[in-house]
């Protein structure tokens, strides 16, 4: 069902942010993530430059490298858009995530890792969300140990046991309630 009309209003900010996964050659698995802010008019911000219309005032990608555990191999960030000078500082503490796993516990890390002044909030987004992109790049491909189910299950109405979408696609944890640490 389609949103309802909007009441009058003026176009000011858009905000694009995409999320690619790729197989690799060589087993891992790349995710991809970038995000874009851009006024529709010329926008300052005080104390620093103009910005044109549909300039970028971020422009940011993020490429984890991860195993078929989830477990980050590798993390590479470019921060080739950004409102201030100091903004690209946060791109070092990002390899703290290499080792962390897209599974269990992955917000909390982040939080752990890069939260407050140690990272930049529009990073911590992007990783946020690149674990959900993770899964639904290799989904048929995680490797999970015996009678474990997907990190997926328990987390939207769908994917709840005891619905007839975990009975008909995955019946061995049907009715089956997990611990969830996340």
């Amino acid at each position: 069902m389609p949103l309802s009309p909007p009441a009058p209003r003026a176009h000011l900010h858009n905000r694009d942010v995409s999320f690619r996964g790729y197989q690799r050659d060589d087993g891992l698995w790349d995710i991809e993530a970038e995000l874009r802010d851009a006024k529709t008019m010329a926008f300052t911000i005080p104390g620093e430059r103009t910005r044109a219309a549909g300039e970028p005032i971020h422009g940011m990608r993020i490429r984890l490298t991860v195993d078929d555990q989830t477990v980050v191999r590798a993390i590479e960030v470019d921060m080739e858009h950004v409102p201030h000078g100091p903004c690209p500082e946060a791109a070092a503490p990002m390899q703290r995530m290499v080792g962390a796993s897209l599974s269990r516990g992955w917000r909390r890390s982040i939080e752990e890792h890069l939260g407050g002044i140690q990272g930049c909030t529009h990073l911590r987004e992007l990783l946020f969300n690149m674990a959900t992109a993770a899964f639904q790049t290799m989904v048929r491909s995680l490797t999970l140990p015996d009678g474990v189910p997907p990190p997926f299950l328990g987390k939207c109405k769908t994917w709840d046991f005891d619905s007839p979408t975990v009975e008909k696609i995955y019946p061995m944890f049907f009715q089956r309630q997990h611990e969830r640490v996340d």
